[in-house]
C-alpha cells in the first residue's frame, strides 16, 4: 500500500490541531465518504481509505510524533525514499512495527469503527450508535435545587419496519461473502526489503458486521435507523455545577442491526450566574455592605438565598471583614447528603459625602469615645512606638 499524502492535508486540519479537532474532522469526512453512503463510487471509496489512513496516523501519539519528526509534505515517502512502496523505515523502531501498521490499516489507532462512536473490538465499534451532545441552560436556582427540563434534538432511531437490520421485510440478511461473516479480513502489506506483513482489518464490504443486505428496507434505505426529532425530559440532580456533563446511557443514535448498541446522550450544563451570590463547590459566598451605624448599633438585614431570601443578624460593634457562616444554607451536595454553607463577609461602608452639620456631630461623637475602646488602633500605636 502506497500512502504519499500529507495526513494533515487529507483531514483538512493544521499541525497545531488538537486531538478533538482531528477526530471531529475525521468523523465528518468519514460520514461523507463512507462506502454505504456512496455505493459504487470508486473516488469516494479511495477518499475514505485516504482519510482512514490519515486518521490512523494522527490519532496515535507515537505515529503522529514520528510523522511530525520525520515526515514531509509528501508524507512518509519524503523520509528518504528507501522503501519499495514509498515508505522509508530508517527512523522507526521495528519492535513496534505491528502497532505502526495496525494504526495505518484500521487497528487500535482508530479507523472505520470510530464513525460509530467508539467501543471495544472492531466489530463492536462498527455496531454502536453515535453519542449525541446537547447543551442545557439552567438558572442558578435550578442548578442548586435540581429540576426537570426538556431538551430537543435529532437522532437515529431503530427502524421499526426492518427491526434495525436494514433489510426489506421478508428478505434475507446474508452472510458477507467477502469476509465469510467474520467482519474482518486479512490484509497483506509490503514492507519493501523487509518482506511482507499480514494485518487484520475491518471488512469494508459489510462495514465489519459480517452481514450483507440482499434487499434494502424502503423506510430506512438499508441504514437500519431513521432520523427523528426527540423531546427528552432530563432529570437534573440538585447541586450540578456549570460545565458538568450528564451522560444518559442509550439515548443517542441507534446502531444498525438487531443487537446494535445505541450511543449515549451527553447533556452539557450551562448555569447562569447569580447577581449577588458566588458559588465555590457547594458553599455560597456573599459580600454584604452595611453602614457604619449598622456596624456600631447592630441590625437585622435581609440577604439573598437559594430559594429566595433569609434574614441575618448583625451584632453590635461588628468590624469590617467579619465572616458570618450560615450552616447548611449553601448548595445541596450532588448525589450526596447534606449541603454547603452560606458564607457572608461583612463590609462596613463609609458615606462618600456628608453635610457639614453631620460632620460636626460625628466629631462630637468621636471625642466622646474613650481612646482605650479602640483596641486595634491602640495595639498598632504601641508597635509603632517600638520601631
Amino acid at each position: 500500500m502506497r500512502y504519499m499524502k500529507n495526513p494533515y492535508e487529507s483531514l483538512g486540519v493544521s499541525k497545531s490541531a488538537s486531538a478533538d479537532e482531528i477526530k471531529s474532522a475525521y468523523r465528518k469526512l468519514a460520514k461523507q465518504y463512507h462506502p454505504d453512503q456512496n455505493p459504487g463510487d470508486k473516488e469516494a471509496e479511495a477518499k475514505f481509505k485516504e482519510i482512514s489512513v490519515a486518521y490512523g496516523i494522527l490519532s496515535d501519539p507515537a505515529q503522529k510524533s514520528n510523522y511530525d519528526r520525520f515526515g514531509s509534505a509528501e508524507g512518509f515517502g519524503g523520509m528518504g525514499g528507501g522503501g519499495a512502496d514509498g515508505f522509508d523505515f530508517g527512523g522507526f523502531d521495528f519492535g513496534n512495527i505491528n502497532d505502526i501498521f495496525g494504526s495505518f490499516f484500521g487497528g487500535g489507532g482508530g479507523g472505520f469503527g470510530d464513525i460509530f462512536g467508539g467501543g471495544g473490538g472492531q466489530r463492536q465499534r462498527a455496531n454502536r450508535g453515535n453519542n449525541i451532545q446537547v447543551n442545557l441552560n439552567l438558572s442558578f436556582k435550578e442548578a442548586c435545587l435540581g429540576v426537570k427540563k426538556v431538551v430537543t434534538f435529532s437522532r437515529f432511531d431503530k427502524c421499526k419496519d426492518c427491526n434495525g437490520t436494514g433489510a426489506r421485510n421478508g428478505t434475507a440478511v446474508e452472510t458477507c461473502s467477502y469476509c465469510n461473516g467474520r467482519g474482518e479480513v486479512k490484509q497483506t502489506t509490503r514492507l519493501g526489503r523487509f518482506g511482507m506483513m499480514e494485518n487484520v482489518v475491518p471488512c469494508s464490504a459489510c462495514n465489519a458486521t459480517g452481514k450483507m443486505i440482499k434487499e434494502k428496507c424502503g423506510s430506512c434505505s438499508g441504514k437500519g435507523a431513521v432520523k427523528r426529532t426527540i423531546n427528552y425530559e432530563v432529570s437534573v440532580p440538585a447541586g450540578i455545577a456549570d460545565g458538568q456533563i450528564l451522560n444518559i446511557s442509550g439515548e443517542g443514535d441507534a446502531a444498525q442491526g438487531v443487537d446494535g448498541i445505541s450511543g449515549n446522550l451527553l447533556v452539557g450544563v450551562r448555569v447562569a450566574a447569580h447577581p449577588l451570590l458566588v458559588r465555590e463547590d457547594y458553599d455560597l459566598y456573599l459580600e454584604l455592605p452595611i453602614t457604619f451605624t449598622q456596624a456600631i448599633l447592630g441590625d437585622k438585614v435581609r440577604i439573598p438565598a437559594i430559594e429566595g431570601t433569609t434574614d441575618i443578624t448583625i451584632p453590635p460593634n461588628t468590624q469590617s471583614g467579619v465572616i458570618i457562616r450560615l450552616k447548611g444554607k449553601g448548595v445541596k451536595r450532588l448525589r450526596s447528603m447534606g449541603s454547603g454553607d452560606l458564607v457572608v463577609r461583612i463590609f462596613v461602608e463609609v458615606p462618600s459625602k456628608l453635610d457639614r452639620s453631620v460632620i460636626n456631630e460625628i466629631r462630637k461623637l468621636d471625642n466622646s469615645i474613650p481612646a482605650r475602646d479602640y483596641a486595634k488602633q491602640n495595639n498598632f500605636r504601641d508597635k509603632m512606638g517600638k520601631l
